[in-house]
């Protein structure tokens, strides 16, 4: 594992693989660079809201695939590999957090406390970008209704950003997959229509996105989609309890899209890779905040 501090480098050699090398150069470009994984954290009702956990987080974890396919993949299933003897484990927050199923056996502190730091460590090398959208239902059920789907919300606005982030890399031109986690027949399909509608041109900049959703069951055992799982309720507690300490939160902050190069990462990424929706202002200067109504909900069903 990597050292504390340190991440893991672009690329393991600047020699191009030989998929790389049998592309004719008169061949138009097709795929960006960039491949994004998404998950969620907290559900997307509106009829009935947890009073422990009233939100609902979308988290977009955006990978360089040379990136991801060298170093991220294969540190976590190394991770695999040295607890549970094989790789077919699929990581998942809420499991790992309850010692339920395959990760019973972290009830033993100092295994726990040992997987925890190694999991960190792959998190804390891992050189991604982070979009995390979070919907205060409460405030949505009181500003636009309950015909609003936070989840479309959500994805509204984690679309704008990625867009933002592959015009800045000059990449927004070329198709790049977003893969989410399927969810049910009746769920994926909803998904899919909003994300068509979004994508063909139902956004702020009225622009066609060349984005592709891709859904993949749990059971495919993605490593992208296990780590956005990982990062999605530490964003959902931070704004929460914003005072109490959140360790994971603390490690993200470097990972979110921020105004500013990668030596400005840890901060301006309010409104940038950190989007709350409704979003919120200030009654007076140093004051608490509360939620500005919104005079339309272009993400709802």
């Amino acid at each position: 594992m990597p050292s504390s501090g340190t991440q893991y480098a672009l690329f393991e050699s600047v020699e191009p693989t030989p998929v790389e090398q049998a592309q004719p150069e008169r061949v138009a470009r097709r795929f960006s660079d960039y491949v994004v994984y998404v998950d969620e954290s907290g559900d997307h009702s509106l009829a009935s809201i947890d009073k422990d956990y009233p939100v609902f987080v979308l988290a977009l974890c955006i990978f360089h695939k040379r990136h991801y396919a060298e170093k991220i993949v294969p540190a976590v299933e190394k991770l695999k590999f040295n607890y549970f003897g094989h790789d077919s484990v699929v990581l998942h927050e809420n499991e790992i957090r309850k010692q339920k199923g395959d990760f019973a056996f972290l009830a033993h502190r100092p295994t726990r406390d040992a997987f925890m730091a190694g999991l960190t460590s792959i998190m804390e090398a891992s050189n991604f970008i982070l979009v995390a959208c979070v919907v205060d239902k409460a405030r949505v059920n009181r500003a636009a209704g309950a015909a609003s789907n936070p989840y479309h919300i959500a994805l509204g606005m984690g679309l704008e950003a990625l867009r933002s982030f592959l015009a800045e890399k000059g990449q927004d031109a070329v198709k790049t997959h977003v893969v989410v986690e399927c969810r049910g027949k009746k769920e994926d399909a909803e998904l899919e229509l909003e994300f068509r509608r979004i994508c063909d041109g139902d956004n702020p900049g009225n622009r066609g996105l060349p984005f592709d959703v891709v859904f993949a069951d749990k059971k495919t055992n993605l490593a992208g989609l296990q780590l956005a799982d990982l990062v999605a309720r530490p964003v959902g507690l931070h704004y929460l309890r914003p005072a109490q300490p959140n360790q994971a939160f603390e490690l993200l902050k470097k990972k979110f899209l921020c105004d500013g190069d990668r030596a400005g990462a840890g901060a301006g990424f309010e409104d940038i890779g950190l989007v709350i929706y409704p979003p919120q202002k200030a009654k007076s200067p140093g004051g608490p905040t509360e939620a500005v109504a919104p005079t339309r909900n272009p993400q709802s069903t």
